[in-house]
């Protein structure tokens, strides 16, 4: 590093001339010059010393750079060594930054930990708070249930007190079952009863249905023997409106002729009251139930 601030003697020498002014490089020139236009005698002497000069200058600018070359070379050596110690230096603070990152991670690690205790903590609190109000809740629905409890006590004690009375209720339910289940033998007889009647019935219906339609038979059928005894009447008689009846009672005064008894002019007319009356003769006749049904205690209805 001391070798910085050392200058060479030759560059001081340099800067020396450098020092002077143009007025007395003029005035030098000058005077050579007077020297040399008044003597050429004196020109060789000074061009050898000249030259002699230059020879020694040369000599000490030589010197002057082997100077400068050491000069450099100790520079460049410790240009080299402070490059490494700089290196040593980056390397140290790269190392130093390292532990320091990892210290700051680590501290930063553990201030999220802290925080995710922290929140725990505030997790547990609450939870905390939610059990004490539960357990006031609990402590509440305990005393609810102490009482409930007492007052089955007391109702079960009253039923023990009651609990004589037993074969009279036993008996009264044995007695409503056997009337439920007559009840029940009654209804079913109902039901088939129903049943029977039903069919009757509808058998009936289609009876009278036949029996209809044999009666608007019967009822063609005369019209037409009314109008046949008509014409022949018409024919055999003299006067107009006055038919002979010998022969025919069922002929009546005016033409018109009507059975007395619809039911039996058609047994008469072929037997069909014999035929609608064997449509009833498979039905069979109602009879009182099976049984005595007695009606429901006063306490049933």
């Amino acid at each position: 590093m001391a070798g910085r601030s050392h200058q060479p003697n030759a560059l001081k020498r340099r800067e020396a001339p450098s020092s002077r002014s143009p007025s007395d490089d003029r005035r030098s020139h000058h005077r050579l010059s007077s020297v040399a236009g008044s003597s050429r005698v004196h020109h060789a002497v000074l061009l050898e010393d000249r030259i002699s000069a230059q020879h020694r200058e040369i000599q000490t600018l030589l010197s002057d750079n082997q100077r400068l070359a050491a000069t450099h070379v100790a520079l460049k050596q410790e240009l080299a060594a402070a490059e490494q110690e700089l290196r040593h230096l980056s390397a140290t603070a790269a190392k130093v930054k390292a532990e320091r990152d990892a210290e700051v991670r680590e501290v930063y690690e553990k201030s999220l930990e802290m925080d995710a205790e922290v929140r725990a903590m505030d997790a547990m609190m609450a939870e905390l708070v939610q059990v004490r109000a539960d357990v006031q809740k609990l402590s509440t629905v305990k005393q609810e249930l102490t009482a409930e409890l007492q007052a089955i006590r007391d109702n079960l004690n009253k039923v023990s007190s009651g609990s004589q009375q037993l074969p009279s209720i036993k008996a009264e339910i044995d007695r409503m079952h056997h009337e439920i289940q007559r009840g029940r033998a009654a209804i079913e007889y109902e039901k088939r009863t129903h049943a029977g009647n039903l069919e009757q019935s509808e058998a009936m219906e289609k009876g009278m249905v036949a029996m209809s339609q044999e009666v608007e038979k019967l009822h063609a059928e005369l019209a037409n023997a009314e109008k046949r005894a008509r014409a022949a009447a018409a024919v055999t008689s003299p006067f107009p409106g006055y038919a002979p009846t010998y022969g025919h009672p069922d002929i009546r005064y005016g033409g018109s002729s009507y059975p007395p008894d619809p039911y039996f002019m058609h047994q008469v007319q072929g037997g069909g009251g014999a035929e609608i009356a064997s449509q009833y003769a498979h039905v069979p006749a109602m009879h009182g139930p099976p049984y005595n049904v007695q009606p429901a205690p006063p306490h049933m209805q």
